[in-house]
């Protein structure tokens, strides 16, 4: 394991990177978590936005996006007039050429995450390794459990 050299929180091993969001800078704005962590499957960033600020309206030509409140509260404004307050925890899905804009609408920092993309989902290609089986199983039983 080594730390990347642009982003020396940053620590890669093989096939794998992990850091934490002030390893990929400081103060408000982006974070560039695809270029920190190597990602090259997707296009994601964790945005700082400071109180009272807005992004203005922006959208894409041909990626999707997918929001995520990690901390504070945003407002996400769309090109229809419609409003919707997400909190910590809150998601949103994003057509590419929907024209968006997003306010922190708290008293502290707002951290959301960001993850773009196109060409859609490859299907669930997930596999267990040897010995690993049951660990999985009792995760996916307690996952239904909490849903049934």
């Amino acid at each position: 394991m080594e730390a990347s050299t642009e982003y020396p929180g940053v620590t890669e091993g093989e096939g794998y990177a992990v850091g934490d969001l002030d390893d990929l800078g400081d103060g408000p704005g982006f974070r560039k978590v695809r270029k920190g962590l190597g990602v090259t499957a997707f296009g994601v960033n964790a945005i700082v936005l400071p109180a009272g600020i807005e992004t203005g309206f922006h959208y894409h030509d041909s990626q999707e996006e997918l929001y995520f409140v990690h901390r504070g509260t945003i407002e996400m404004e769309f090109g229809d007039g419609a409003v919707h307050e997400l909190g910590e925890g809150g998601f949103a899905r994003v057509d590419a050429a929907t024209v968006r804009k997003v306010r922190n609408t708290g008293d502290v920092d707002a951290v959301y995450l960001c993850a773009g993309g196109k060409d859609g989902y490859v299907g669930r290609d997930g596999r267990v390794p040897e010995g690993e089986q049951q660990r999985v199983k009792a995760l996916h039983d307690l996952s239904s459990e909490q849903s049934g």
